[in-house]
Protein backbone atom coordinates (compact mmCIF):
# COMPACT_ATOMS: atom_id res chain seq x y z
CA UNK A 1 0.00 0.00 0.00
CA UNK A 2 1.33 3.46 -1.02
CA UNK A 3 0.82 6.07 1.13
CA UNK A 4 0.20 9.42 0.73
CA UNK A 5 3.50 12.01 0.02
CA UNK A 6 5.00 15.32 -0.92
CA UNK A 7 8.05 16.27 -2.24
CA UNK A 8 9.64 17.25 1.24
CA UNK A 9 9.36 13.45 2.19
CA UNK A 10 10.64 11.75 -0.70
CA UNK A 11 13.85 14.33 -0.36
CA UNK A 12 13.73 13.43 3.50
CA UNK A 13 14.12 9.81 2.81
CA UNK A 14 17.33 10.51 1.45
CA UNK A 15 18.77 12.11 4.38
CA UNK A 16 21.26 9.84 6.03
CA UNK A 17 21.29 7.47 4.00
CA UNK A 18 24.22 5.72 2.32
CA UNK A 19 23.36 4.48 -1.60
CA UNK A 20 25.48 2.14 -3.54
CA UNK A 21 25.05 3.05 -7.15
CA UNK A 22 25.62 0.77 -10.05
CA UNK A 23 25.96 2.77 -13.48
CA UNK A 24 26.09 6.19 -12.29
CA UNK A 25 28.60 7.32 -15.28
CA UNK A 26 25.81 6.55 -17.49
CA UNK A 27 23.14 9.10 -18.28
CA UNK A 28 20.21 7.81 -16.18
CA UNK A 29 23.08 7.16 -13.25
CA UNK A 30 24.31 10.88 -13.84
CA UNK A 31 20.75 12.51 -13.76
CA UNK A 32 20.39 10.21 -10.32
CA UNK A 33 23.69 11.68 -8.62
CA UNK A 34 23.27 14.89 -9.76
CA UNK A 35 19.30 15.33 -8.12
CA UNK A 36 20.35 13.77 -4.98
CA UNK A 37 23.16 15.78 -3.75
CA UNK A 38 21.09 18.70 -5.06
CA UNK A 39 18.02 18.39 -3.23
CA UNK A 40 19.19 16.92 -0.41
CA UNK A 41 22.58 17.65 0.40
CA UNK A 42 22.52 15.55 4.37
CA UNK A 43 22.51 12.28 2.40
CA UNK A 44 25.62 10.52 3.69
CA UNK A 45 27.63 8.75 1.31
CA UNK A 46 26.79 7.67 -2.34
CA UNK A 47 29.07 4.86 -3.30
CA UNK A 48 29.94 4.53 -6.92
CA UNK A 49 30.84 1.56 -8.49
CA UNK A 50 33.22 2.41 -11.48
CA UNK A 51 34.86 0.15 -13.82
CA UNK A 52 38.76 1.44 -13.59
CA UNK A 53 41.93 0.19 -13.61
CA UNK A 54 42.98 1.78 -9.69
CA UNK A 55 41.15 3.88 -7.32
CA UNK A 56 42.80 6.88 -8.45
CA UNK A 57 41.57 6.53 -12.23
CA UNK A 58 38.20 5.60 -10.75
CA UNK A 59 38.74 9.31 -8.63
CA UNK A 60 39.53 11.07 -11.46
CA UNK A 61 36.93 9.33 -13.80
CA UNK A 62 34.39 10.74 -10.93
CA UNK A 63 36.16 14.31 -11.24
CA UNK A 64 35.58 15.28 -14.59
CA UNK A 65 31.80 14.47 -14.09
CA UNK A 66 31.58 16.16 -10.52
CA UNK A 67 32.63 19.11 -8.95
CA UNK A 68 34.79 19.25 -6.25
CA UNK A 69 32.16 20.63 -3.46
CA UNK A 70 30.47 17.63 -3.43
CA UNK A 71 33.92 14.58 -3.17
CA UNK A 72 32.87 14.71 0.70
CA UNK A 73 29.35 12.72 -0.61
CA UNK A 74 30.92 10.53 -3.08
CA UNK A 75 33.48 7.64 -2.54
CA UNK A 76 33.93 5.75 -5.81
CA UNK A 77 34.55 1.92 -6.00
CA UNK A 78 36.91 0.22 -8.18
CA UNK A 79 35.01 -2.64 -9.32
CA UNK A 80 32.75 -4.15 -12.04
CA UNK A 81 29.34 -6.29 -11.39
CA UNK A 82 30.47 -9.10 -13.70
CA UNK A 83 32.35 -10.55 -10.84
CA UNK A 84 31.27 -11.79 -7.45
CA UNK A 85 31.49 -9.47 -4.68
CA UNK A 86 32.11 -6.73 -7.34
CA UNK A 87 36.40 -7.47 -7.42
CA UNK A 88 36.13 -5.77 -3.96
CA UNK A 89 38.59 -6.96 -1.20
CA UNK A 90 37.05 -8.47 1.95
CA UNK A 91 38.49 -5.44 4.18
CA UNK A 92 35.82 -3.28 1.55
CA UNK A 93 33.38 -5.30 1.11
CA UNK A 94 32.72 -5.58 4.88
CA UNK A 95 32.92 -2.37 5.53
CA UNK A 96 30.55 -1.70 2.46
CA UNK A 97 27.71 -4.34 3.31
CA UNK A 98 27.62 -2.58 6.80
CA UNK A 99 26.77 0.78 5.24
CA UNK A 100 24.52 0.60 2.31
CA UNK A 101 21.07 1.58 3.14
CA UNK A 102 19.56 1.44 -0.80
CA UNK A 103 21.35 -0.23 -3.94
CA UNK A 104 20.41 1.25 -6.92
CA UNK A 105 21.46 -1.47 -10.08
CA UNK A 106 21.87 0.78 -12.96
CA UNK A 107 25.11 -1.11 -14.92
CA UNK A 108 24.02 -2.48 -18.48
CA UNK A 109 24.98 -2.72 -21.91
CA UNK A 110 22.40 -1.00 -24.02
CA UNK A 111 23.59 -1.98 -27.42
CA UNK A 112 21.45 -3.97 -29.37
CA UNK A 113 24.38 -5.75 -31.33
CA UNK A 114 26.58 -6.94 -28.31
CA UNK A 115 28.87 -9.72 -27.84
CA UNK A 116 27.05 -12.18 -26.54
CA UNK A 117 29.78 -13.06 -23.37
CA UNK A 118 29.27 -9.43 -23.02
CA UNK A 119 26.04 -8.85 -22.30
CA UNK A 120 25.56 -12.30 -20.06
CA UNK A 121 28.16 -11.14 -18.06
CA UNK A 122 26.29 -7.63 -17.14
CA UNK A 123 22.81 -7.56 -18.06
CA UNK A 124 22.32 -11.08 -16.33
CA UNK A 125 25.26 -12.71 -14.00
CA UNK A 126 25.90 -8.79 -12.86
CA UNK A 127 22.40 -8.55 -11.57
CA UNK A 128 23.08 -12.24 -9.51
CA UNK A 129 25.94 -10.38 -8.30
CA UNK A 130 24.46 -7.32 -6.94
CA UNK A 131 21.58 -8.94 -5.55
CA UNK A 132 24.22 -11.43 -3.71
CA UNK A 133 25.43 -8.40 -1.96
CA UNK A 134 22.61 -6.89 -1.15
CA UNK A 135 21.82 -9.97 0.69
CA UNK A 136 24.62 -9.03 2.48
CA UNK A 137 23.73 -5.68 3.51
CA UNK A 138 22.09 -5.54 7.08
CA UNK A 139 20.43 -2.27 6.53
CA UNK A 140 19.54 -2.55 3.36
CA UNK A 141 16.15 -1.36 3.15
CA UNK A 142 15.44 -0.56 -0.63
CA UNK A 143 17.03 -2.50 -3.90
CA UNK A 144 15.79 -0.84 -7.42
CA UNK A 145 16.98 -2.29 -10.76
CA UNK A 146 16.76 -0.41 -14.11
CA UNK A 147 15.31 -2.18 -16.42
CA UNK A 148 13.50 -1.63 -20.00
CA UNK A 149 9.73 -1.81 -20.99
CA UNK A 150 11.24 -3.32 -24.07
CA UNK A 151 11.73 -6.80 -21.93
CA UNK A 152 8.51 -7.44 -23.74
CA UNK A 153 10.37 -7.88 -27.17
CA UNK A 154 7.50 -7.32 -29.75
CA UNK A 155 4.28 -7.97 -28.28
CA UNK A 156 1.25 -6.49 -29.21
CA UNK A 157 -1.67 -4.90 -27.90
CA UNK A 158 -1.43 -3.75 -23.78
CA UNK A 159 1.46 -4.94 -22.23
CA UNK A 160 1.35 -5.47 -18.69
CA UNK A 161 3.97 -4.46 -15.30
CA UNK A 162 4.04 -8.36 -14.68
CA UNK A 163 7.18 -10.27 -13.92
CA UNK A 164 8.88 -12.61 -16.20
CA UNK A 165 8.71 -16.18 -15.14
CA UNK A 166 12.07 -18.06 -15.18
CA UNK A 167 12.49 -20.06 -18.36
CA UNK A 168 9.38 -17.86 -19.99
CA UNK A 169 10.29 -17.20 -23.75
CA UNK A 170 8.06 -15.22 -26.17
CA UNK A 171 8.27 -17.99 -29.09
CA UNK A 172 5.76 -20.60 -28.45
CA UNK A 173 7.20 -24.47 -28.36
CA UNK A 174 10.65 -23.01 -26.56
CA UNK A 175 11.94 -23.04 -23.15
CA UNK A 176 15.37 -21.08 -22.25
CA UNK A 177 17.87 -22.55 -19.88
CA UNK A 178 20.25 -19.81 -18.54
CA UNK A 179 22.72 -22.63 -17.22
CA UNK A 180 22.54 -23.97 -20.41
CA UNK A 181 23.16 -20.19 -22.55
CA UNK A 182 26.17 -19.59 -19.96
CA UNK A 183 27.48 -22.94 -20.92
CA UNK A 184 26.79 -21.74 -24.44
CA UNK A 185 28.56 -18.98 -24.10
CA UNK A 186 31.95 -20.18 -22.46
CA UNK A 187 31.76 -23.76 -24.56
CA UNK A 188 31.95 -21.22 -27.78
CA UNK A 189 34.90 -18.87 -26.47
CA UNK A 190 37.09 -21.81 -25.66
CA UNK A 191 36.51 -22.88 -29.77
CA UNK A 192 37.55 -19.49 -30.34
CA UNK A 193 40.10 -19.42 -27.97
CA UNK A 194 41.48 -22.50 -29.27
CA UNK A 195 40.79 -22.52 -33.02
CA UNK A 196 43.30 -19.31 -32.81
CA UNK A 197 40.37 -17.11 -33.81
CA UNK A 198 41.79 -13.25 -34.40
CA UNK A 199 39.80 -10.59 -32.05
CA UNK A 200 37.75 -9.68 -35.28
CA UNK A 201 36.59 -12.62 -36.08
CA UNK A 202 35.91 -13.96 -32.53
CA UNK A 203 33.65 -10.00 -31.66
CA UNK A 204 32.16 -11.36 -34.85
CA UNK A 205 31.43 -14.71 -33.66
CA UNK A 206 30.14 -13.36 -30.16
CA UNK A 207 27.99 -10.62 -31.49
CA UNK A 208 26.44 -13.02 -34.01
CA UNK A 209 25.12 -16.01 -31.38
CA UNK A 210 23.30 -13.56 -29.08
CA UNK A 211 21.54 -11.64 -31.91
CA UNK A 212 20.98 -15.72 -32.88
CA UNK A 213 19.96 -16.94 -29.49
CA UNK A 214 17.49 -13.93 -29.18
CA UNK A 215 15.87 -14.35 -32.52
CA UNK A 216 15.51 -17.87 -31.47
CA UNK A 217 13.90 -17.46 -28.12
CA UNK A 218 11.53 -14.35 -29.46
CA UNK A 219 13.20 -11.29 -28.49
CA UNK A 220 14.56 -8.96 -31.18
CA UNK A 221 17.96 -8.20 -30.18
CA UNK A 222 20.55 -9.28 -27.50
CA UNK A 223 20.02 -6.09 -25.35
CA UNK A 224 16.66 -6.87 -24.46
CA UNK A 225 16.84 -10.76 -24.21
CA UNK A 226 19.66 -10.19 -21.56
CA UNK A 227 17.53 -7.87 -19.86
CA UNK A 228 14.63 -10.11 -20.16
CA UNK A 229 17.05 -12.72 -18.29
CA UNK A 230 18.61 -10.75 -15.71
CA UNK A 231 14.94 -9.69 -14.42
CA UNK A 232 14.26 -13.73 -14.28
CA UNK A 233 17.56 -13.71 -12.21
CA UNK A 234 15.79 -11.39 -9.59
CA UNK A 235 12.35 -13.19 -9.66
CA UNK A 236 14.06 -16.27 -8.85
CA UNK A 237 16.58 -15.48 -6.20
CA UNK A 238 15.67 -15.91 -2.24
CA UNK A 239 15.29 -12.26 -1.35
CA UNK A 240 14.14 -10.60 1.80
CA UNK A 241 14.51 -7.37 1.08
CA UNK A 242 11.98 -4.74 -1.04
CA UNK A 243 12.96 -4.75 -4.52
CA UNK A 244 11.63 -2.29 -7.31
CA UNK A 245 11.79 -2.97 -11.09
CA UNK A 246 11.79 0.23 -13.29
CA UNK A 247 11.29 0.00 -17.07
CA UNK A 248 11.58 3.02 -18.92
CA UNK A 249 10.55 2.82 -22.90
CA UNK A 250 12.97 4.98 -24.84
CA UNK A 251 14.57 7.32 -22.67
CA UNK A 252 14.66 10.73 -24.12
CA UNK A 253 16.50 14.06 -23.16
CA UNK A 254 15.71 15.94 -20.05
CA UNK A 255 12.52 17.51 -19.74
CA UNK A 256 13.57 20.07 -17.15
CA UNK A 257 16.52 18.73 -14.69
CA UNK A 258 19.20 19.73 -14.42
CA UNK A 259 19.10 21.43 -17.66
CA UNK A 260 16.83 21.28 -20.45
CA UNK A 261 17.48 18.60 -23.34
CA UNK A 262 21.03 17.65 -21.52
CA UNK A 263 21.54 13.63 -22.86
CA UNK A 264 24.30 11.34 -23.49
CA UNK A 265 24.12 9.09 -26.50
CA UNK A 266 22.43 8.15 -29.67
CA UNK A 267 19.55 6.62 -28.84
CA UNK A 268 16.83 4.91 -31.50
CA UNK A 269 15.16 7.99 -32.54
CA UNK A 270 18.05 10.31 -32.04
CA UNK A 271 19.59 8.55 -35.59
CA UNK A 272 16.83 10.00 -37.83
CA UNK A 273 17.66 13.48 -36.03
CA UNK A 274 21.72 12.88 -36.55
CA UNK A 275 21.34 11.41 -39.64
CA UNK A 276 18.81 14.20 -41.38
CA UNK A 277 21.08 16.95 -40.29
CA UNK A 278 23.86 15.21 -41.96
CA UNK A 279 21.79 14.26 -44.93
CA UNK A 280 23.34 10.77 -44.37
CA UNK A 281 19.93 9.36 -43.80
CA UNK A 282 18.30 9.67 -46.74
CA UNK A 283 15.36 7.54 -45.77
CA UNK A 284 13.95 5.43 -42.38
CA UNK A 285 11.70 2.38 -41.57
CA UNK A 286 9.08 3.34 -39.53
CA UNK A 287 5.30 3.56 -39.83
CA UNK A 288 4.32 7.46 -38.95
CA UNK A 289 1.27 6.49 -37.34
CA UNK A 290 2.29 4.62 -35.01
CA UNK A 291 2.91 5.24 -31.19
CA UNK A 292 6.64 6.57 -30.10
CA UNK A 293 6.74 5.76 -26.28
CA UNK A 294 8.97 7.64 -25.45
CA UNK A 295 10.24 9.25 -22.04
CA UNK A 296 12.43 12.29 -20.72
CA UNK A 297 15.55 10.92 -18.28
CA UNK A 298 14.38 13.08 -15.38
CA UNK A 299 11.31 12.27 -15.07
CA UNK A 300 12.66 8.27 -15.16
CA UNK A 301 15.09 9.23 -12.11
CA UNK A 302 11.83 11.32 -10.40
CA UNK A 303 10.31 8.04 -10.60
CA UNK A 304 13.24 6.09 -9.41
CA UNK A 305 13.42 8.22 -6.15
CA UNK A 306 9.29 8.58 -5.79
CA UNK A 307 9.60 4.18 -6.02
CA UNK A 308 12.23 3.87 -3.68
CA UNK A 309 10.73 6.40 -0.81
CA UNK A 310 7.46 4.79 -1.26
CA UNK A 311 8.83 1.13 -0.43
CA UNK A 312 11.41 1.61 1.47
CA UNK A 313 11.80 -1.29 4.64
CA UNK A 314 8.40 -2.94 2.90
CA UNK A 315 9.96 -6.59 3.03
CA UNK A 316 6.90 -8.07 0.93
CA UNK A 317 7.08 -5.77 -2.10
CA UNK A 318 8.36 -6.87 -5.40
CA UNK A 319 6.76 -4.12 -7.71
CA UNK A 320 7.58 -3.44 -11.89
CA UNK A 321 6.65 0.32 -12.76
CA UNK A 322 6.76 1.04 -16.56
CA UNK A 323 7.73 4.77 -16.70
CA UNK A 324 6.42 5.18 -19.89
CA UNK A 325 3.97 7.53 -22.00
CA UNK A 326 1.84 5.06 -24.63
CA UNK A 327 -1.23 5.07 -22.26
CA UNK A 328 -0.39 8.32 -20.22
CA UNK A 329 -0.12 10.87 -22.92
CA UNK A 330 0.47 8.68 -26.89
CA UNK A 331 2.77 10.72 -29.26
CA UNK A 332 2.76 8.80 -32.91
CA UNK A 333 6.36 9.15 -34.61
CA UNK A 334 4.46 11.68 -36.94
CA UNK A 335 5.18 14.35 -34.59
CA UNK A 336 8.79 13.41 -33.93
CA UNK A 337 8.74 14.00 -38.22
CA UNK A 338 7.11 17.37 -38.16
CA UNK A 339 9.38 18.97 -35.56
CA UNK A 340 12.59 17.46 -37.26
CA UNK A 341 11.32 19.01 -40.21
CA UNK A 342 10.05 22.35 -39.34
CA UNK A 343 13.09 22.60 -36.96
CA UNK A 344 15.65 22.17 -40.47
CA UNK A 345 13.56 24.25 -42.20
CA UNK A 346 14.01 27.28 -39.77
CA UNK A 347 17.30 26.37 -38.26
CA UNK A 348 18.85 25.13 -41.57
CA UNK A 349 22.49 23.38 -40.57
CA UNK A 350 25.93 23.81 -42.42
CA UNK A 351 26.05 21.56 -44.26
CA UNK A 352 27.48 23.08 -47.33
CA UNK A 353 31.17 22.59 -48.41
CA UNK A 354 31.93 25.84 -47.36
CA UNK A 355 29.93 25.76 -44.46
CA UNK A 356 26.97 27.17 -45.66
CA UNK A 357 23.49 26.90 -44.67
CA UNK A 358 21.78 24.32 -47.23
CA UNK A 359 17.84 23.84 -47.00
CA UNK A 360 17.85 19.49 -46.20
CA UNK A 361 15.80 17.17 -48.64
CA UNK A 362 12.84 15.52 -47.38
CA UNK A 363 13.34 11.51 -45.95
CA UNK A 364 11.23 9.14 -46.60
CA UNK A 365 10.00 6.85 -45.01
CA UNK A 366 8.44 2.94 -45.31
CA UNK A 367 5.99 1.81 -42.97
CA UNK A 368 6.58 -2.09 -43.74
CA UNK A 369 9.60 -4.16 -44.26
CA UNK A 370 8.36 -5.38 -47.65
CA UNK A 371 8.48 -2.03 -49.20
CA UNK A 372 11.98 -0.98 -47.45
CA UNK A 373 13.76 -4.31 -48.88
CA UNK A 374 12.23 -3.54 -52.35
CA UNK A 375 13.01 -0.49 -52.38
CA UNK A 376 16.65 -1.30 -51.23
CA UNK A 377 16.67 -3.45 -53.78
CA UNK A 378 15.93 -1.31 -56.15
CA UNK A 379 17.81 1.35 -55.46
CA UNK A 380 20.91 -0.13 -54.40
CA UNK A 381 21.09 -3.85 -54.63
CA UNK A 382 20.91 -3.92 -58.41
CA UNK A 383 23.29 -1.24 -59.03
CA UNK A 384 25.79 -2.43 -56.54
CA UNK A 385 25.85 -5.80 -58.83
CA UNK A 386 26.45 -4.20 -61.82
CA UNK A 387 29.46 -2.30 -60.45
CA UNK A 388 30.51 -5.21 -59.07
CA UNK A 389 30.76 -6.61 -62.31
CA UNK A 390 31.40 -3.91 -64.27
CA UNK A 391 34.73 -3.93 -61.38
CA UNK A 392 35.81 -7.29 -61.89
CA UNK A 393 35.37 -6.57 -66.17
CA UNK A 394 37.53 -3.69 -65.65
CA UNK A 395 40.14 -5.11 -63.09
CA UNK A 396 39.05 -3.39 -59.91
CA UNK A 397 39.27 -0.14 -61.17
CA UNK A 398 35.98 0.71 -59.44
CA UNK A 399 36.79 -1.45 -56.10
CA UNK A 400 37.20 1.50 -53.94
CA UNK A 401 33.47 2.80 -54.75
CA UNK A 402 31.90 -0.59 -54.78
CA UNK A 403 33.31 -1.52 -51.56
CA UNK A 404 32.11 2.24 -50.16
CA UNK A 405 28.78 1.56 -51.29
CA UNK A 406 28.42 -2.03 -50.10
CA UNK A 407 29.63 -0.95 -46.42
CA UNK A 408 26.47 1.82 -46.82
CA UNK A 409 24.22 -0.36 -48.24
CA UNK A 410 25.37 -3.16 -44.65
CA UNK A 411 25.24 -0.41 -42.87
CA UNK A 412 21.09 0.57 -43.85
CA UNK A 413 19.72 -2.81 -43.38
CA UNK A 414 21.52 -3.30 -40.29
CA UNK A 415 20.09 -0.49 -38.83
CA UNK A 416 17.11 -1.08 -39.98
CA UNK A 417 16.81 -4.48 -38.76
CA UNK A 418 17.46 -3.54 -35.16
CA UNK A 419 15.58 0.09 -35.03
CA UNK A 420 12.10 -2.34 -36.92
CA UNK A 421 11.50 -3.73 -33.56
CA UNK A 422 10.69 0.20 -31.89
CA UNK A 423 9.82 2.21 -35.01
CA UNK A 424 7.35 -1.04 -36.06
CA UNK A 425 6.31 -1.51 -32.84
CA UNK A 426 2.52 -1.96 -31.74
CA UNK A 427 2.57 -2.64 -27.96
CA UNK A 428 1.34 -0.74 -25.86
CA UNK A 429 2.93 -0.57 -21.95
CA UNK A 430 0.07 -0.54 -19.02
CA UNK A 431 0.84 1.65 -16.32
CA UNK A 432 -1.41 0.91 -13.87
CA UNK A 433 1.45 0.86 -11.03
CA UNK A 434 2.93 3.86 -11.78
CA UNK A 435 -0.31 5.70 -11.74
CA UNK A 436 -0.78 4.20 -8.22
CA UNK A 437 2.36 5.62 -7.19
CA UNK A 438 1.54 8.92 -9.08
CA UNK A 439 -1.88 9.27 -7.46
CA UNK A 440 0.18 8.68 -4.09
CA UNK A 441 2.10 12.00 -4.66
CA UNK A 442 0.08 15.52 -3.51
CA UNK A 443 -1.14 17.26 -6.46
CA UNK A 444 1.08 20.08 -5.65
CA UNK A 445 4.29 18.34 -6.18
CA UNK A 446 6.90 20.83 -5.13
CA UNK A 447 7.94 21.45 -1.77
CA UNK A 448 7.08 25.25 -0.07
CA UNK A 449 9.26 27.24 -1.72
CA UNK A 450 9.30 25.52 -5.71
CA UNK A 451 12.87 24.84 -5.34
CA UNK A 452 12.48 20.73 -6.16
CA UNK A 453 9.95 18.39 -7.32
CA UNK A 454 9.10 15.18 -8.30
CA UNK A 455 6.96 15.09 -11.59
CA UNK A 456 7.03 11.84 -13.45
CA UNK A 457 3.69 12.35 -15.47
CA UNK A 458 4.48 12.18 -19.04
CA UNK A 459 0.67 13.68 -19.74
CA UNK A 460 0.98 17.67 -19.40
CA UNK A 461 3.98 17.26 -22.05
CA UNK A 462 3.31 18.91 -25.31
CA UNK A 463 5.65 16.65 -27.74
CA UNK A 464 5.58 18.59 -30.51
CA UNK A 465 6.97 21.78 -28.54
CA UNK A 466 9.08 19.14 -26.70
CA UNK A 467 11.03 17.96 -29.75
CA UNK A 468 11.20 21.21 -31.71
CA UNK A 469 12.18 23.39 -28.50
CA UNK A 470 14.41 20.87 -25.86
CA UNK A 471 14.81 17.12 -27.68
CA UNK A 472 16.17 17.69 -31.30
CA UNK A 473 18.60 21.06 -30.01
CA UNK A 474 19.57 19.06 -27.25
CA UNK A 475 20.70 16.05 -29.56
CA UNK A 476 22.75 18.40 -31.58
CA UNK A 477 24.34 20.06 -29.21
CA UNK A 478 25.43 16.90 -26.98
CA UNK A 479 25.28 14.18 -29.20
CA UNK A 480 27.04 15.40 -32.34
CA UNK A 481 30.59 14.57 -32.84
Amino acid sequence: MIGEMDADSVVGYFRGKSILITGSTGFLGKVLVEKILRVQPDVKKLYLLIRAPDAESAKLRIQTEFNNFIEEKICPLVGDIIYENFGLDNVQLEELSKDIDVIVNGAATTNFFERYDVAFDVNVLGVKHVCAFGAKCPKLKMFLHVSTAYVAGEQEGIIPEKPILMGETLKVGTHLDIESELILVKDTMLELKASCSTEKDGRKTMKELGFKRARHFGWPNTYVFTKAMGEMIMGNLPIDFPVVIIRPSIITSTLKEPLPGWMEGIKTIDSVVIGYAKQTLPFFLVDLDLIMDVIPGDMVVNAMMVAMAAHSEDQQVQVIYHVTSSMRNPAPYSILWKSLFQYFNDNPPCTGRNGERVRLKKMRFFSTVIWFKLYMAVKYMLPLEMLRLVNIALCGVFSRRYNELSRKFRFMMQLSELYAPYTLFKGCFDDINLDKLRMGMNKDNQNNNGAYYFDFDPKYIDWGDYFYNVHIPGVLKYTRD
